[in-house]
């Protein structure tokens, strides 16, 4: 990246050649997912889903190669970077096209599998989906009914996608193919299924619908029901028995997760000081809980003490949306400088019942706001504040809504691609930690159990780093589970040592670590860039140092990768 002169968002610019690029890109992407334009928020293509098997990512992979070839013409003809938000715009589509196209390639060639896994597949996304779409009106549910209507054939083009990776011997670990086989017979049974939930359970479902939906749903749940069978009986048999991928397919995956390369060991190493550092603090802090008391009897007694409870999913969506609206009357002004149209956030309660807590941001017309979603699983009905205030300060306020949102709203400088297409991992999982040590550090976590809950959820996520790059790149358990290979057992040992958890949503974690490699660490390691750029302005700023200009600076770039973000950051102070 070159050095410019910033333009001024008051004046806002003119777009530029590679605004018109990226813009283009994001258009074809749009028009190849459906569910993309449903997450961000562009109408149009609700009806539909996406070409979930291997034809969608040759289309990808074209679209990737094509913006890549147009992208070198436009360097080669003089069209280069004019301004500081162009130099972005080429480093980070640049980086982007490069790593999808390595995916992809690597996929269609045999190198690696079609991606199944407990986390983040065709099997969740076909499922999800459905959270977002409106269900106000009669056309609206036409939608969602036809969008039903095509599961089946998106499940069966995965099945076909996932046959021609075995046929050239590249199989998911025999764990997940197992794992996801349960996760899509949960979906298929009615009692547990989020289809029968959303039209069911809605107070909006349209009665001379009913009968067609409640008919699309019994076979979109079919389709469930038999791509778990196909899964146990016939890729199971030709999974393979190891979870860990090795060092050499795991360094690129870090990379497409971050934005940035990293030493693989001396993260590792970092993961366990990090990792013992948090213990230390929690015991610390268990001990002003209780005095004397242990983590795990600190932990006990703040879930039995009625002041951290909740009791139903009302009072549950009551209190998140409180405490997001008290964060960002808090914090506008003062630390952040947050525009108009993000001060709004709402806190849904989501159809789905997977446990999983998650953000989408505003549609691109900010007609629907930035929402934080809770999927309650089945027969929860009380909640601990003590564990997931710091959860409302990591998925809305300073979080994800303000890191999204204000991007979101930045039309005067960023393209639509840069607004609303370009996500990171390591960048916005490693903003929305950096938020919670934040609002730690501003007092927001000054009681003894909210603070136990941020680092509750610390650690969890430095044993990340420990487990994930450990098992995946063959490194040394550490001593505290007996050195030597890493095993399954060894892993879990740590995750109990150090984790909070109850057993079924740690072994959900576990298996998303072994699954999904190289995804699970970009949380922590994300915050730690995020940290040490604000060190480093800060001594590059000495007393002219202000955190609300930097965090202004640096949200204003948008979802770009980790390197491209500090060089972007550096060059403009």
């Amino acid at each position: 990246m070159g050095t410019f002169d910033p333009p001024s968002p008051a004046l806002g610019r003119e777009p530029t050649a590679l605004d018109s690029l990226a813009e283009d890109y994001f258009d074809g992407c749009l028009a190849r997912s459906p569910m993309l334009a449903t997450y961000v928020g562009v109408p149009g293509s609700e009806d539909r889903l996406d070409d979930v098997g291997i034809a969608g990512l040759r289309e990808s992979l074209r679209l990737a190669r094509r913006t890549l070839r147009r992208l070198d013409a436009l360097l080669s003809e003089g069209a280069g970077p004019v301004d500081a938000v162009d130099a972005v715009t080429e480093a980070a589509l640049r980086e982007e096209l490069g790593l999808t196209c390595t995916r992809i390639e690597r996929v269609l060639a045999g190198s690696d599998p079609v991606e199944l896994n407990v986390l983040d597949c065709a099997v969740q996304s076909v499922r999800d989906v459905f959270d977002l779409m409106p269900t106000q009106t009669v056309e609206q549910w036409r939608s969602v009914l036809a969008r039903l209507h095509a599961v089946p054939r998106a499940l069966q083009q995965y099945t076909e996608a996932l046959n021609y990776s075995a046929q050239q011997g590249a199989v998911a670990p025999r764990r997940q193919v197992r794992s996801t086989a349960a996760q899509c017979r949960d979906q298929a049974d009615p009692r547990s299924s989020t289809y029968t939930t959303l039209v069911t359970h809605s107070g909006t479902t349209p009665e001379v619908l009913r009968p067609d939906l409640e008919a699309a749903v019994t076979k979109a749940n079919a389709a469930y029901g038999m791509l778990a069978d196909w899964l146990t009986t016939d890729l199971l048999p030709q999974a393979p028995d190891a979870d860990a991928v090795g060092i050499e397919r795991y360094a690129p995956r870090s990379h497409a997760f971050l934005g940035a390369e990293v030493d693989l060991a001396a993260t590792y190493v970092w993961g366990q000081r990090e990792l013992a550092r948090i213990t230390a603090l929690m015991e610390q802090t268990a001990d002003e809980i209780r005095p004397g008391a242990s983590v795990k009897e600190a932990v006990a007694v703040l879930d039995a003490s009625e002041q951290y409870q909740l009791h139903g999913t009302d009072q549950l969506r009551t209190w998140m949306q409180a405490k997001a609206d008290e964060a960002i009357e808090a914090l506008a002004g003062s630390h952040f400088d947050i525009p108009e149209p993000v001060r709004t956030i709402e806190c849904m309660i989501a159809p789905s019942r997977t446990g999983i807590i998650y953000y989408t941001g505003p549609s691109e017309d900010l007609t629907r706001p930035g929402r934080m979603w809770w999927s309650v699983p089945p027969g929860v009905t009380t909640f601990t504040t003590w564990r997931e205030l710091t959860t409302v300060y990591h998925e809305g306020v300073p979080g994800h809504h303000l890191q999204i949102g204000q991007t979101a709203v930045r039309t005067e400088s960023l393209n639509r691609w840069r607004r609303l297409g370009s996500w990171t991992s390591g960048h916005g999982e490693g903003w929305a930690l950096y938020a919670e040590w934040l609002m730690a550090e501003l007092g927001y976590l000054d009681d003894p159990g909210m603070r136990l809950g941020l680092l509750d959820a610390q650690a969890l996520r430095a044993a990340r780093v420990v487990v994930d790059i450990g098992v995946h790149c063959e490194f040394e358990a550490p001593a505290e589970v007996g050195h030597g290979p890493w095993t399954y057992d060894k892993a879990w040992t740590l995750l109990r040592n150090h984790v909070n958890l109850d057993e079924s949503t740690l072994r959900f974690e576990l298996d998303r670590y072994l699954g999904c490699p190289g995804q699970a660490p970009s949380y922590k390691v994300g915050e730690r860039f995020w940290l040490e750029l604000r060190e480093e302005v800060q001594r590059r700023d000495g007393d002219s140092f202000d955190l609300a200009a930097f965090h202004r600076r640096a949200l204003d770039i948008g979802g770009v990768g980790l390197d491209v973000l500090r060089s972007a950051v550096l060059e403009q102070t």
